[in-house]
Protein backbone atom coordinates (compact mmCIF):
# COMPACT_ATOMS: atom_id res chain seq x y z
CA UNK A 1 0.00 0.00 0.00
CA UNK A 2 1.15 3.58 -0.71
CA UNK A 3 0.78 6.31 1.54
CA UNK A 4 1.02 9.76 2.06
CA UNK A 5 3.60 11.29 4.43
CA UNK A 6 3.26 14.70 5.33
CA UNK A 7 6.28 16.89 7.40
CA UNK A 8 4.17 19.96 8.65
CA UNK A 9 7.57 21.32 10.35
CA UNK A 10 6.32 23.71 13.60
CA UNK A 11 2.35 23.79 14.34
CA UNK A 12 0.89 24.91 16.75
CA UNK A 13 -1.39 21.96 18.39
CA UNK A 14 -5.08 23.02 17.84
CA UNK A 15 -4.23 23.84 13.87
CA UNK A 16 -2.86 20.37 13.62
CA UNK A 17 -5.62 18.58 15.48
CA UNK A 18 -8.08 19.87 13.21
CA UNK A 19 -6.13 18.88 10.22
CA UNK A 20 -5.73 15.38 11.45
CA UNK A 21 -9.28 16.13 11.74
CA UNK A 22 -10.11 16.65 8.20
CA UNK A 23 -7.27 14.03 6.68
CA UNK A 24 -9.22 11.88 9.01
CA UNK A 25 -12.84 12.48 6.97
CA UNK A 26 -10.91 12.13 3.78
CA UNK A 27 -9.50 8.29 4.73
CA UNK A 28 -12.53 7.05 6.19
CA UNK A 29 -13.84 7.79 2.53
CA UNK A 30 -11.21 5.85 1.07
CA UNK A 31 -8.35 7.47 0.65
CA UNK A 32 -5.21 6.36 1.73
CA UNK A 33 -3.68 6.44 5.06
CA UNK A 34 -1.09 9.40 6.01
CA UNK A 35 1.51 9.87 8.19
CA UNK A 36 2.16 13.20 9.49
CA UNK A 37 5.70 14.53 10.96
CA UNK A 38 5.01 17.92 12.88
CA UNK A 39 6.82 19.84 15.85
CA UNK A 40 4.22 21.62 18.51
CA UNK A 41 5.39 24.69 20.45
CA UNK A 42 5.40 23.78 23.98
CA UNK A 43 2.26 22.29 25.03
CA UNK A 44 0.29 20.32 27.37
CA UNK A 45 -2.16 18.08 26.20
CA UNK A 46 -4.95 16.55 28.34
CA UNK A 47 -6.19 13.59 27.16
CA UNK A 48 -9.83 11.78 27.61
CA UNK A 49 -8.52 10.21 31.21
CA UNK A 50 -6.81 12.89 32.21
CA UNK A 51 -6.66 13.27 36.52
CA UNK A 52 -6.75 17.53 37.63
CA UNK A 53 -3.93 16.45 40.43
CA UNK A 54 -1.48 15.47 37.35
CA UNK A 55 -1.29 19.07 36.59
CA UNK A 56 1.08 20.35 39.25
CA UNK A 57 0.46 24.06 38.31
CA UNK A 58 -2.52 26.42 37.31
CA UNK A 59 -3.32 26.73 33.76
CA UNK A 60 -2.21 30.25 34.15
CA UNK A 61 1.43 29.27 36.00
CA UNK A 62 1.83 27.36 32.85
CA UNK A 63 1.01 30.27 30.88
CA UNK A 64 3.89 32.42 32.59
CA UNK A 65 6.22 29.68 31.57
CA UNK A 66 5.31 30.07 28.15
CA UNK A 67 3.18 26.70 28.18
CA UNK A 68 -0.01 26.12 26.46
CA UNK A 69 -2.89 24.19 28.43
CA UNK A 70 -5.25 22.13 25.19
CA UNK A 71 -7.77 19.35 26.49
CA UNK A 72 -8.22 16.52 23.58
CA UNK A 73 -9.71 13.89 22.83
CA UNK A 74 -7.64 11.33 22.75
CA UNK A 75 -6.32 8.29 25.11
CA UNK A 76 -4.21 8.99 27.89
CA UNK A 77 -3.30 11.83 30.49
CA UNK A 78 -1.22 14.94 30.15
CA UNK A 79 1.95 14.95 28.39
CA UNK A 80 4.24 17.51 27.09
CA UNK A 81 4.31 18.70 23.48
CA UNK A 82 7.47 20.88 23.04
CA UNK A 83 10.29 21.73 19.98
CA UNK A 84 13.22 19.11 19.25
CA UNK A 85 10.32 16.76 19.95
CA UNK A 86 8.76 14.53 17.07
CA UNK A 87 4.91 13.97 17.06
CA UNK A 88 3.97 11.28 14.84
CA UNK A 89 0.19 11.08 13.49
CA UNK A 90 -0.55 8.25 11.88
CA UNK A 91 -3.93 8.84 10.29
CA UNK A 92 -4.54 5.28 9.01
CA UNK A 93 -7.23 3.31 8.24
CA UNK A 94 -7.28 0.66 11.04
CA UNK A 95 -9.49 -1.64 9.53
CA UNK A 96 -6.49 -2.04 6.84
CA UNK A 97 -4.42 -3.12 9.63
CA UNK A 98 -5.94 -5.82 12.18
CA UNK A 99 -9.11 -3.49 12.86
CA UNK A 100 -8.09 -4.15 16.85
CA UNK A 101 -7.05 -1.50 19.17
CA UNK A 102 -4.95 -3.36 20.88
CA UNK A 103 -2.57 -4.47 18.04
CA UNK A 104 -2.76 -1.11 17.07
CA UNK A 105 -1.41 0.23 20.06
CA UNK A 106 1.08 -2.61 20.38
CA UNK A 107 2.38 -2.12 16.71
CA UNK A 108 2.79 1.52 17.17
CA UNK A 109 5.35 0.51 20.16
CA UNK A 110 6.66 -2.13 17.65
CA UNK A 111 7.69 1.32 15.50
CA UNK A 112 9.14 3.48 17.81
CA UNK A 113 11.27 0.52 19.43
CA UNK A 114 12.79 -0.72 16.31
CA UNK A 115 13.45 3.26 15.37
CA UNK A 116 15.11 3.31 18.47
CA UNK A 117 17.26 0.39 18.08
CA UNK A 118 19.06 1.67 14.66
CA UNK A 119 20.74 4.14 17.45
CA UNK A 120 21.55 1.78 19.15
CA UNK A 121 18.86 1.86 22.05
CA UNK A 122 17.42 -0.78 23.25
CA UNK A 123 13.61 0.40 24.25
CA UNK A 124 11.12 -2.01 25.30
CA UNK A 125 7.68 -2.29 26.52
CA UNK A 126 6.65 -1.71 29.84
CA UNK A 127 3.44 -3.14 30.83
CA UNK A 128 1.09 -1.83 32.00
CA UNK A 129 1.83 0.86 30.43
CA UNK A 130 1.82 2.47 27.30
CA UNK A 131 4.48 3.49 25.57
CA UNK A 132 8.16 3.09 24.52
CA UNK A 133 10.79 2.75 27.34
CA UNK A 134 13.99 2.77 27.97
CA UNK A 135 14.78 1.27 31.35
CA UNK A 136 12.43 3.05 33.60
CA UNK A 137 12.44 5.95 31.61
CA UNK A 138 9.81 7.11 28.94
CA UNK A 139 11.25 7.78 25.69
CA UNK A 140 7.71 7.72 23.28
CA UNK A 141 4.35 8.51 24.67
CA UNK A 142 1.78 7.31 22.67
CA UNK A 143 -2.20 8.19 22.70
CA UNK A 144 -4.71 8.11 20.26
CA UNK A 145 -7.87 8.46 18.77
CA UNK A 146 -10.05 6.12 16.59
CA UNK A 147 -13.18 7.35 15.25
CA UNK A 148 -14.83 5.52 11.98
CA UNK A 149 -12.09 3.02 12.34
CA UNK A 150 -9.44 5.93 11.21
CA UNK A 151 -6.63 6.53 13.51
CA UNK A 152 -5.86 9.94 14.77
CA UNK A 153 -2.90 11.34 17.44
CA UNK A 154 -0.59 9.10 18.14
CA UNK A 155 3.41 8.97 18.82
CA UNK A 156 5.61 11.61 20.75
CA UNK A 157 9.15 10.86 20.59
CA UNK A 158 11.31 12.81 22.96
CA UNK A 159 14.58 13.37 20.38
CA UNK A 160 16.69 16.38 21.50
CA UNK A 161 14.35 18.19 23.69
CA UNK A 162 14.87 19.62 26.81
CA UNK A 163 12.79 17.46 29.42
CA UNK A 164 12.79 19.46 32.25
CA UNK A 165 9.11 20.60 31.53
CA UNK A 166 7.65 17.12 32.10
CA UNK A 167 8.99 18.05 35.68
CA UNK A 168 5.69 20.67 36.00
CA UNK A 169 3.45 17.59 35.28
CA UNK A 170 2.83 13.97 36.23
CA UNK A 171 3.89 12.58 32.81
CA UNK A 172 0.51 10.35 31.38
CA UNK A 173 -0.70 10.31 34.70
CA UNK A 174 2.40 7.72 36.16
CA UNK A 175 3.80 8.81 39.12
CA UNK A 176 7.52 7.64 40.06
CA UNK A 177 8.94 7.28 36.66
CA UNK A 178 11.31 9.60 34.41
CA UNK A 179 12.16 10.31 31.02
CA UNK A 180 14.25 10.40 28.39
CA UNK A 181 15.30 10.98 24.58
CA UNK A 182 16.97 9.35 22.19
CA UNK A 183 20.18 11.95 22.62
CA UNK A 184 20.31 11.35 26.24
CA UNK A 185 20.48 7.24 25.48
CA UNK A 186 23.13 7.61 22.83
CA UNK A 187 25.41 10.34 24.82
CA UNK A 188 25.30 12.75 21.50
CA UNK A 189 22.67 15.08 19.68
CA UNK A 190 20.06 13.23 17.94
CA UNK A 191 17.91 15.61 16.34
CA UNK A 192 14.08 15.37 15.09
CA UNK A 193 15.80 15.19 11.03
CA UNK A 194 18.12 12.66 12.24
CA UNK A 195 14.64 10.28 13.60
CA UNK A 196 12.61 11.08 10.92
CA UNK A 197 13.87 8.89 8.39
CA UNK A 198 14.18 6.37 10.87
CA UNK A 199 10.91 6.57 11.79
CA UNK A 200 9.63 6.61 8.71
CA UNK A 201 11.11 3.11 7.78
CA UNK A 202 10.21 1.60 10.95
CA UNK A 203 6.26 2.66 9.98
CA UNK A 204 6.67 0.89 6.89
CA UNK A 205 8.15 -2.02 8.12
CA UNK A 206 5.69 -2.47 10.99
CA UNK A 207 3.06 -1.66 8.38
CA UNK A 208 3.57 -2.98 5.65
CA UNK A 209 3.27 0.33 3.38
CA UNK A 210 5.25 2.83 1.46
CA UNK A 211 5.51 6.30 1.89
CA UNK A 212 5.58 9.49 -0.84
CA UNK A 213 4.89 12.68 -0.12
CA UNK A 214 1.91 14.34 -0.19
CA UNK A 215 0.36 18.10 1.11
CA UNK A 216 -2.83 17.62 3.24
CA UNK A 217 -3.95 20.79 1.30
CA UNK A 218 -4.32 17.88 -1.67
CA UNK A 219 -7.91 16.50 -2.23
CA UNK A 220 -8.13 12.99 -1.61
CA UNK A 221 -8.04 12.71 -5.56
CA UNK A 222 -4.67 14.20 -5.13
CA UNK A 223 -3.41 11.69 -2.65
CA UNK A 224 -2.04 8.78 -4.02
CA UNK A 225 -4.45 5.92 -3.83
CA UNK A 226 -4.00 2.69 -1.67
CA UNK A 227 -3.31 -0.57 -3.20
CA UNK A 228 -5.00 -3.83 -1.54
Amino acid sequence: MKYGLADLGTLAYGPCAELQAEVLEQVASGSPGVLIFVEHPAVLTLGAGFHADNLLFTPADYAKKGIEVVRTDRGGDVTFHGPRQLVVYPIFDVARHGKDLHRWMRDLEQTIILAAAEFGVEARRFSPHTGVWVGERKLAAIGVKIRRWVSMHGVALNCDNDLSPFQLIVPCGIKGYGVTSLSCEVGRTVTMEDAKPTVRRAFEEVFGVEFEPVSLAATPREMPRAAG
